[in-house]
């Protein structure tokens, strides 16, 4: 499956979230994501664009496969691969006993609503900031889908310009702006 999805990095979270309320989007509930990144020992995934992701929720962990991103009429899309977990110490212990090293944590409060046929995230990351997601999941790059979101992006309100890296290349990004 392909995730495709425009990120916009907003100043309050506060006026998107009252117009989903005004169009009746579905609210789905409020959760901290806590997200541990790791590298791979035979690739750099900061060389080849994926990911290695355990994401702790409330009360479950799911590990994610990034691919490489593919831009998609100005949007970010890339495969997406997800697997719930029995326990995500284990797998991570799995991981460094095959080479794999952490690479960054990012944690997040995130609101999800559903929109026509989207999910659309609220998030405040630490360290970052406020942003506002909206997501559609196809099986290939599909120039309507990019359309539809834009169309969606319209109705909430959301504005800006385009945000085509992830959370955890931001997070490096600044961190790395930071170091002396």
């Amino acid at each position: 499956m392909l995730e495709i999805e425009l990120k916009v990095r907003i100043s309050s979270l506060d006026p998107i979230r009252q117009q989903l309320i005004r169009l009746n989007a579905r609210s789905c509930g409020r959760i901290h994501e806590h997200d541990i990144y790791y590298n791979a020992p035979h690739r750099d995934f900061g060389v080849t664009d994926e990911a290695i992701r355990v994401r702790y929720t409330n009360d479950h962990a799911v590990v994610t496969y990034k691919g490489a991103k593919i831009k998609a009429a100005g949007l970010k899309a890339r495969e997406e691969l997800n697997t719930a977990v029995e326990s995500g110490e284990v797998f991570e212990q799995m991981l460094d006993r095959l080479g794999f090293t952490k690479a960054a944590e990012v944690n997040k409060w995130r609101e999800n609503y559903r929109y026509k046929n989207a999910a659309i995230s609220l998030d405040s990351v630490d360290e970052l900031g406020t942003f506002a997601e909206i997501e559609i999941m196809a099986e290939n790059e599909d120039s309507d889908i990019s359309a539809q979101i834009e169309k969606i992006s319209k109705e909430i309100g959301t504005q800006g310009e385009p945000i085509l890296t992830s959370y955890l290349e931001l997070l490096l990004l600044k961190r790395s702006e930071v170091q002396p």
